[in-house]
Protein backbone atom coordinates (compact mmCIF):
# COMPACT_ATOMS: atom_id res chain seq x y z
CA UNK A 1 0.00 0.00 0.00
CA UNK A 2 1.53 3.53 -1.00
CA UNK A 3 1.97 6.24 1.25
CA UNK A 4 -0.84 8.18 -0.60
CA UNK A 5 -3.08 5.55 -0.64
CA UNK A 6 -2.29 4.90 3.48
CA UNK A 7 -3.09 8.43 3.98
CA UNK A 8 -6.11 9.07 1.97
CA UNK A 9 -7.43 6.01 4.38
CA UNK A 10 -6.85 8.11 7.40
CA UNK A 11 -9.13 10.76 5.83
CA UNK A 12 -11.67 7.85 5.28
CA UNK A 13 -11.47 6.92 9.14
CA UNK A 14 -11.63 10.24 10.13
CA UNK A 15 -15.10 11.04 7.79
CA UNK A 16 -16.13 7.74 9.70
CA UNK A 17 -17.24 10.22 12.37
CA UNK A 18 -20.49 11.75 9.64
CA UNK A 19 -21.55 8.37 10.22
CA UNK A 20 -21.02 7.87 14.26
CA UNK A 21 -22.80 11.09 14.63
CA UNK A 22 -25.52 10.81 12.38
CA UNK A 23 -26.52 7.26 14.20
CA UNK A 24 -25.85 9.20 17.59
CA UNK A 25 -28.44 11.74 16.40
CA UNK A 26 -30.79 9.30 15.38
CA UNK A 27 -30.86 7.35 18.98
CA UNK A 28 -31.36 11.17 20.40
CA UNK A 29 -34.22 11.67 18.45
CA UNK A 30 -35.88 8.56 19.92
CA UNK A 31 -34.33 9.36 23.38
CA UNK A 32 -31.88 6.75 23.63
CA UNK A 33 -29.01 8.55 25.53
CA UNK A 34 -27.16 5.47 26.66
CA UNK A 35 -27.15 4.29 22.48
CA UNK A 36 -26.42 8.11 21.65
CA UNK A 37 -23.53 8.37 24.15
CA UNK A 38 -21.90 5.23 22.91
CA UNK A 39 -21.46 6.38 19.49
CA UNK A 40 -20.47 9.68 20.54
CA UNK A 41 -17.44 7.54 22.46
CA UNK A 42 -16.62 5.32 19.80
CA UNK A 43 -16.49 9.03 17.35
CA UNK A 44 -14.43 10.57 20.29
CA UNK A 45 -12.06 7.14 20.35
CA UNK A 46 -11.70 7.68 16.40
CA UNK A 47 -10.82 11.59 16.73
CA UNK A 48 -7.91 10.09 19.21
CA UNK A 49 -6.65 7.69 16.36
CA UNK A 50 -7.06 9.48 13.09
CA UNK A 51 -4.45 12.33 14.26
CA UNK A 52 -1.65 10.49 15.25
CA UNK A 53 -1.84 9.05 12.05
CA UNK A 54 -2.53 12.01 10.01
CA UNK A 55 1.24 12.87 10.87
CA UNK A 56 2.69 9.47 10.58
CA UNK A 57 1.70 9.48 7.11
CA UNK A 58 1.73 13.06 6.43
CA UNK A 59 -1.64 13.21 5.10
CA UNK A 60 -1.12 17.38 3.96
CA UNK A 61 1.86 15.94 1.91
CA UNK A 62 0.31 12.09 0.25
CA UNK A 63 -3.08 13.36 0.08
CA UNK A 64 -3.57 17.15 -0.21
CA UNK A 65 -7.10 16.97 -2.14
CA UNK A 66 -8.65 16.16 1.07
CA UNK A 67 -8.49 19.17 4.30
CA UNK A 68 -7.82 16.83 7.40
CA UNK A 69 -8.42 19.82 9.39
CA UNK A 70 -11.38 21.10 8.32
CA UNK A 71 -12.95 17.35 7.71
CA UNK A 72 -12.03 17.30 11.41
CA UNK A 73 -13.27 20.36 12.46
CA UNK A 74 -16.68 19.54 11.26
CA UNK A 75 -17.11 16.48 12.49
CA UNK A 76 -15.94 17.59 16.27
CA UNK A 77 -18.92 20.22 15.78
CA UNK A 78 -21.07 17.56 15.21
CA UNK A 79 -19.55 15.60 18.02
CA UNK A 80 -18.72 17.54 20.28
CA UNK A 81 -21.16 20.48 20.47
CA UNK A 82 -24.24 19.62 18.31
CA UNK A 83 -25.59 16.65 19.28
CA UNK A 84 -24.71 17.23 23.14
CA UNK A 85 -26.29 20.48 22.87
CA UNK A 86 -29.67 18.89 21.25
CA UNK A 87 -29.57 15.73 23.90
CA UNK A 88 -29.54 18.38 27.18
CA UNK A 89 -31.92 20.06 25.59
CA UNK A 90 -34.07 17.49 24.97
CA UNK A 91 -33.37 15.47 28.50
CA UNK A 92 -35.20 16.59 31.16
CA UNK A 93 -32.17 18.24 32.69
CA UNK A 94 -32.38 21.91 31.95
CA UNK A 95 -36.44 22.82 32.06
CA UNK A 96 -38.20 25.84 30.13
CA UNK A 97 -36.37 28.81 29.38
CA UNK A 98 -32.93 27.12 30.78
CA UNK A 99 -32.34 24.37 27.55
CA UNK A 100 -33.45 27.00 25.51
CA UNK A 101 -30.68 29.34 26.86
CA UNK A 102 -28.02 26.39 26.90
CA UNK A 103 -28.02 25.34 23.64
CA UNK A 104 -27.92 28.69 22.27
CA UNK A 105 -24.94 29.61 24.55
CA UNK A 106 -23.59 26.21 23.75
CA UNK A 107 -24.12 26.63 20.17
CA UNK A 108 -22.84 30.22 19.81
CA UNK A 109 -20.01 30.26 21.37
CA UNK A 110 -18.49 26.75 20.33
CA UNK A 111 -19.34 28.09 16.34
CA UNK A 112 -16.75 31.32 17.03
CA UNK A 113 -14.53 29.18 19.05
CA UNK A 114 -13.80 26.39 15.90
CA UNK A 115 -13.44 29.47 13.96
CA UNK A 116 -10.73 31.10 15.95
CA UNK A 117 -7.19 30.89 14.12
CA UNK A 118 -5.46 31.07 17.55
CA UNK A 119 -7.08 28.05 19.37
CA UNK A 120 -3.91 26.28 19.14
CA UNK A 121 -1.20 27.21 21.61
CA UNK A 122 2.83 26.90 20.93
CA UNK A 123 2.81 23.47 22.92
CA UNK A 124 -0.06 21.81 21.11
CA UNK A 125 -2.29 22.65 23.69
CA UNK A 126 -6.10 24.51 23.38
CA UNK A 127 -6.20 27.83 24.15
CA UNK A 128 -9.53 28.27 26.07
CA UNK A 129 -11.78 25.49 26.67
CA UNK A 130 -12.08 23.48 23.10
CA UNK A 131 -15.51 22.82 23.00
CA UNK A 132 -15.76 19.20 24.39
CA UNK A 133 -19.11 19.97 25.39
CA UNK A 134 -19.43 16.02 24.37
CA UNK A 135 -17.48 15.31 27.62
CA UNK A 136 -19.58 17.63 29.97
CA UNK A 137 -22.94 16.71 28.92
CA UNK A 138 -22.12 13.06 29.42
CA UNK A 139 -20.98 13.78 32.98
CA UNK A 140 -24.15 15.69 33.78
CA UNK A 141 -26.10 12.71 32.48
CA UNK A 142 -24.47 10.67 34.76
CA UNK A 143 -24.49 12.57 38.04
CA UNK A 144 -27.76 14.72 37.29
CA UNK A 145 -26.50 17.65 38.98
CA UNK A 146 -29.34 20.65 39.75
CA UNK A 147 -30.48 23.10 37.07
CA UNK A 148 -28.18 25.99 38.71
CA UNK A 149 -25.23 23.76 39.08
CA UNK A 150 -25.83 22.65 35.15
CA UNK A 151 -26.09 26.73 34.28
CA UNK A 152 -22.89 27.66 36.00
CA UNK A 153 -20.72 24.83 34.36
CA UNK A 154 -22.25 25.55 30.99
CA UNK A 155 -21.65 29.85 31.84
CA UNK A 156 -18.26 28.84 33.37
CA UNK A 157 -16.94 27.03 30.16
CA UNK A 158 -18.42 29.04 27.49
CA UNK A 159 -16.38 31.84 29.37
CA UNK A 160 -13.28 30.18 29.24
CA UNK A 161 -13.47 29.06 25.35
CA UNK A 162 -11.83 32.87 25.16
CA UNK A 163 -10.01 33.49 27.87
CA UNK A 164 -5.96 33.09 28.33
CA UNK A 165 -6.54 29.79 30.12
CA UNK A 166 -4.69 26.52 28.38
CA UNK A 167 -6.81 22.82 28.37
CA UNK A 168 -4.29 20.32 27.53
CA UNK A 169 -4.61 18.22 23.92
CA UNK A 170 -4.06 14.29 25.87
CA UNK A 171 -1.80 13.21 22.83
CA UNK A 172 0.04 16.76 21.71
CA UNK A 173 0.58 17.89 24.75
CA UNK A 174 3.91 16.81 25.55
CA UNK A 175 4.31 18.13 29.11
CA UNK A 176 2.97 15.61 31.34
CA UNK A 177 1.68 13.21 28.64
CA UNK A 178 2.51 9.89 30.46
CA UNK A 179 0.18 10.92 32.90
CA UNK A 180 -2.68 12.69 30.90
CA UNK A 181 -2.94 10.07 27.75
CA UNK A 182 -3.62 7.39 30.15
CA UNK A 183 -6.29 9.49 32.39
CA UNK A 184 -7.88 10.43 28.89
CA UNK A 185 -7.94 6.37 28.00
CA UNK A 186 -9.93 5.97 31.24
CA UNK A 187 -11.90 8.92 30.98
CA UNK A 188 -13.12 6.43 27.36
CA UNK A 189 -13.19 3.70 28.95
CA UNK A 190 -15.41 5.06 32.16
CA UNK A 191 -17.87 7.13 29.72
CA UNK A 192 -18.35 3.81 27.67
CA UNK A 193 -19.25 1.77 30.91
CA UNK A 194 -21.63 4.30 32.22
CA UNK A 195 -23.41 4.65 28.76
CA UNK A 196 -23.66 1.01 28.62
CA UNK A 197 -25.17 0.60 31.94
CA UNK A 198 -27.06 2.80 31.39
CA UNK A 199 -26.04 5.57 33.82
CA UNK A 200 -27.00 3.31 36.74
CA UNK A 201 -26.74 5.77 40.14
CA UNK A 202 -25.36 3.33 41.54
CA UNK A 203 -21.73 2.67 38.52
CA UNK A 204 -18.46 3.24 39.73
CA UNK A 205 -18.47 4.05 36.45
CA UNK A 206 -19.79 7.92 37.04
CA UNK A 207 -17.30 8.32 40.11
CA UNK A 208 -14.31 7.46 37.40
CA UNK A 209 -15.64 9.62 35.08
CA UNK A 210 -15.60 12.76 37.69
CA UNK A 211 -12.17 12.25 38.65
CA UNK A 212 -10.87 11.74 34.91
CA UNK A 213 -12.93 14.94 33.67
CA UNK A 214 -11.63 17.24 36.91
CA UNK A 215 -8.37 16.59 35.87
CA UNK A 216 -8.64 16.65 32.38
CA UNK A 217 -10.40 20.36 32.71
CA UNK A 218 -7.51 21.62 34.94
CA UNK A 219 -4.18 20.32 34.56
CA UNK A 220 -3.73 22.72 31.71
CA UNK A 221 -4.82 25.67 33.81
CA UNK A 222 -2.06 24.04 36.72
CA UNK A 223 0.28 23.58 34.17
CA UNK A 224 0.48 27.88 33.89
CA UNK A 225 0.71 28.59 37.13
CA UNK A 226 3.66 25.69 37.57
CA UNK A 227 6.53 27.08 35.64
CA UNK A 228 8.35 23.85 33.66
CA UNK A 229 11.82 23.51 34.66
CA UNK A 230 14.74 24.20 32.05
CA UNK A 231 16.79 21.66 31.31
CA UNK A 232 20.33 22.12 32.77
CA UNK A 233 23.00 22.34 30.59
CA UNK A 234 25.25 19.31 30.34
CA UNK A 235 28.87 19.99 31.81
CA UNK A 236 31.57 20.55 29.07
CA UNK A 237 34.00 17.44 28.88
Amino acid sequence: MTLATRALCVHLLTATGAIFAMLALLAAAQGQWSIMFLWLVVAFAVDGVDGPLARKYDVKLNSPRFDGVLLDLIIDYLTYVFIPAFALFQSDLLPGWTGWVTIFVITFASAMYFADSKMKTTDNSFQGFPGCWNMLVLVLFAVEPSVPVILVLVAALATAMFLPIKFIHPVRTARWRLLSLPVALAWTFFAGWAAWVDFHPESWAHWGLVATSIYLVLVGGVQQLVPERSRQAEPAE
